[in-house]
């Protein structure tokens, strides 16, 4: 099956958004789920998020940070090129159902993936407070497309060139502090997510942490992306991406995360 690219839309200098035709794909892909991509027989299969699904159209849109020759590739693709494999949905689905009110955190590309659970979440009646954040202006991106999906939209960047100087996880703790919602589901880097989950966890406010292990097949037969949750495996691409912050092992998926740095520097293309 050829899974032709619509459209290729520059977010910023690294960062890309495609849309893919792909109709089963879109039939059936849930808020949370992703895909593995493989752009030509060369290239690594890189898991990346469904950002949006149109049935109707047929099509699905993923938004590709370039971290290497494999995500370089997919991003240099013109509007009808082919993507030789697009595999999914895969993982479990974000569990979506009325909470009250829901605090979606997003940092960096992380906001790609928040977006559909945000979205769900309002439509399915909830009250959405986002927080996004980003190094700088430049490299934030959706904020349009998050504004839409949320009641409110709090911006944080680390040099304050939009919305308040800081981090994502400052105005987490002021919402904390002032008004407790009734969970939080945050994606965005390990860093970041550990400590939305240390901002939380006081309070004994649910969280939910979409990870971001490595994969290497995205169907649980490789182990490359096991993590420690509640002192148990599990595996991110099976078990996950969701799962509760605060019976994550951070430390542990930073330490397996940086086990690859060397290894793909010597053998492969890191992306």
């Amino acid at each position: 099956m050829a899974f032709v690219i619509k459209e290729n839309v520059r977010l910023h200098s690294s960062v890309c958004r495609l849309a893919i035709e792909a109709p089963d794909i879109a039939r059936k892909a849930q808020p949370g789920q992703f895909v593995m991509v493989r752009s030509d027989e060369q290239a690594e299969r890189i898991p990346l998020t469904v950002f949006r699904a149109n049935p109707h159209a047929g099509t699905i849109e993923l938004v590709v940070q370039e971290a290497g020759e494999s995500t370089r590739r997919i991003c240099a693709m013109p509007a009808g090129a082919e993507i030789l494999d697009v595999l999914g949905p895969l993982g479990e689905a974000t569990e979506i159902k009325q909470y009250g009110t829901v605090v979606c955190v997003g940092g960096g590309v992380g906001i790609a993936e928040i977006y559909p659970v945000a979205a769900a979440l309002r439509q399915a009646g909830n009250r959405v407070i986002s927080i996004i954040g980003a190094r700088s202006l430049p490299l934030l991106i959706l904020e349009a497309e998050m504004r839409q999906a949320s009641d409110e939209l709090l911006i944080a960047t680390d040099d304050g060139s939009a919305g308040r100087k800081g981090f994502v996880t400052d105005i987490l703790g002021e919402l904390i502090g002032w008004q407790p919602p009734d969970i939080v589901f945050a994606v965005g880097p390990l860093p970041m997510m550990a400590r939305v989950a240390e901002a939380t966890r006081p309070a004994g406010i649910k969280t939910i942490v979409s990870l971001n292990a490595i994969m290497v097949d995205g169907t649980g037969m490789c182990g490359s992306c096991r993590v420690s949750v509640g002192g148990k495996v599990k595996f991110v691409c099976v078990d996950g991406p969701d799962f509760d912050a605060h019976q994550v092992d951070f430390k542990e998926l930073s330490q397996r995360q940086k086990r690859f740095d060397l290894p793909c520097k010597l053998y492969c293309r890191h992306h």
